[in-house]
């Protein structure tokens, strides 16, 4: 294709098309398959009550919970829904960690027909607030230690009743792994608030099914890092797609054991831990949150043979002096995230000597998109897939499509630009809730304009290279703060990073690093000299060393932070 002539979308289409099927793994299905049939998430819930109803579906640090009584509980849950008065299309918040009653309130919502709005745990009083306003929810589910933030907030939003539980309730005398003491607590006394647990045991559990594919079924809130959050209206058919399209380039879809810690309130730990299991009807190692000690115990007791985690944690783990100590050799596939510390051949290497498995990133997504677009399973060999140009993040999944495009025109660029990411998917936001202006803004003739900087290569590969408004221009040039985080994240005396730009008189802008380092003896000068054997000189960027980098609460550095650090 020429650079120079308009490229038709057809055309552009095709040609990416071909050049991905040449490089799509042989083991590797093209097309997406449906495990029981494309049918809402709900059912599948009452499809392994009915087939398989003694098997486990929920491990909570020794509850097993069996899929007829998931079942029962989210049916139980919908029935209380119903006794509220609340109807299909009404909105439900559900303010907790992870725990068995999330999953009870998550799937009783979807039967129900309703409309799951989860909210981070970690939010303010004003977060909170927000989130129920922009809703208009009748009813929230929250934990004990939490009902108090609720409070604050009640009288200026449309909350009929505030249900609580407690954390621990699930979690036996006697745990089978290690439980923080942050996740078992004793339960609080809460005034004007409905025990969940009693008011289940007060419904019945008989099967609801008003849960249908296209309607609105959840509203999951983008990070707010341009202007507050927006709430992304997703249906059950974009779970279902996410869940089947992920299972169909599986290689190896024998029935196995998943863990999962990361947040069921955001959208990666929802697919991981509210849908992935579902697709197969594989038992979930529920965990509230991170702990290692907690993680190689359940995959040694549990026989986990699918997991996932950040980069950090993978290194926190083999750093234990008690690592070899656990036998990991149920695992299959362990998928990481680079948020902080960047995966790089060494770390795989000592990962892969220890428990025989590879390390590969998990690859692209957005909340619009119900993130899980693209993956990079067996391009690992050689490590062909850190090897290429930061950041990699592999092939699109069936029925998903990228088109790269100049930012200021909106042309297609050919294989090799530079320029914005848009896409489509079966499983990508029908709208933002409430927000017109900003759905047309974002949803362009069916592809969405994602305001991330990206590149399509020749293979037909796609490659991240950071949010537009991250991108700094030194001199005229672009440099992109992800390609500096990767290349800081492979020095073994960086923990992790975090790259914005300060204004520069000269060069217009300058980049800054923010590093955390793991050797306490690395100097910013050390570091500086390092970088400049592996940077063009325009790229090398101001070191500034910190105790610690400011983190979301999804495991993200914070970067409207450090830019106000740059300044002080």
């Amino acid at each position: 294709m020429s650079a120079s002539a308009p490229i038709d979308l057809d055309t552009y289409l095709a040609d990416i098309a071909a050049r991905q099927h040449a490089a799509w793994p042989e083991n590797l299905a093209r097309e997406i398959t449906f495990p029981i049939g494309e049918r809402p998430l709900s059912e599948h819930i009452s499809h392994w009550a009915q087939t398989t109803p003694n098997e486990t579906a929920l491990i909570f640090y020794g509850t097993e919970i069996s899929w007829s009584d998931l079942n029962a509980y989210a049916n139980r849950f919908a029935a209380l829904l119903a006794a509220r008065g609340l109807s299909q299309g009404d909105r439900v918040a559900v303010f907790m960690p992870n725990c068995p009653q999330f999953h009870f309130a998550f799937y009783g919502i979807l039967k129900a027909g309703l409309v799951h709005v989860p909210v981070s745990p970690l939010s303010t009083a004003l977060e909170l607030e927000y989130v129920l306003q922009d809703t208009d929810a009748r009813l929230i589910v929250t934990i004990d230690t939490l009902v108090e933030t609720v409070q604050a907030v009640r009288g200026g939003s449309t909350v009929e009743e505030i249900i609580a539980t407690t954390l621990s309730a699930f979690i036996p005398e006697n745990p089978d792994i290690h439980c923080p003491h942050s996740v078992n607590t004793p339960p609080l006394q809460t005034s004007d608030t409905t025990d969940l647990l009693h008011a289940l045991a007060q419904m019945p559990d008989a099967e609801i099914a008003l849960g249908d594919l296209d309607s609105p079924a959840a509203l999951n809130y983008t990070g707010g890092t341009t202007g507050m959050p927006k709430g992304c209206v997703h249906t059950q058919r974009d779970m279902v797609f996410t869940g089947a399209a992920n299972w169909s380039v599986t290689t190896n879809r024998d029935k196995g054991v998943s863990l999962s810690f990361f947040p069921e309130f955001w959208i990666a730990g929802e697919n991981m831990a509210l849908i992935f299991p579902v697709m197969s009807g594989e038992p979930l190692v529920l965990l509230t949150r991170w702990d290692p000690l907690s993680v190689l115990q359940a995959i040694e007791r549990y026989k986990v043979t699918t997991f996932g985690m950040i980069v950090d944690g993978a290194i926190e783990m083999m750093e234990r002096p008690d690592f070899s100590d656990f036998d990991l050799s149920s695992l299959r596939r362990v998928r990481v995230v680079s948020f902080v510390k960047k995966l790089d051949p060494d770390i795989r290497a000592r990962w892969k000597a220890a428990t025989g498995t590879i390390l590969a990133e998990a690859a692209w997504g957005m909340t619009e998109t119900h993130t899980s677009n693209t993956f990079t399973t067996d391009m690992q060999e050689d490590d062909f897939d850190l090897k290429q140009q930061p950041v990699f993040v592999g092939l699109p999944l069936p029925q998903n499509e990228f088109v790269i495009r100049d930012f200021d025109t909106g042309q297609i660029l050919p294989p090799g630009g530079e320029g914005e990411i848009t896409m489509r998917s079966p499983a990508m936001l029908k709208s933002y809730w409430g927000k017109p202006d900003a759905t047309a803004e974002a949803i362009r003739d069916g592809f969405l304009y994602t305001g991330d900087i990206g590149v399509v290569d020749t293979m037909g590969y796609l490659h991240y290279l950071g949010r537009r408004k991250e991108m700094l221009k030194v001199r005229g040039m672009s440099v992109f703060p992800a390609e500096i985080e990767a290349t800081l994240g492979k020095h073994s005396g960086v923990q992790g990073s975090g790259v914005v730009g300060r204004s520069d008189e000269k060069s217009g802008q300058i980049p800054v690093a923010f590093v955390q380092p793991a050797d306490p003896a690395l100097t910013p000068e050390a570091l500086s000299a390092w970088l400049a054997e592996r940077l063009s000189k325009y790229k090398l960027p101001e070191i500034r060393m910190v105790a610690a980098l400011p983190m979301t609460a999804t495991g993200k550095v914070r970067k409207a932070k450090l830019a106000e650090m740059v300044e002080q």
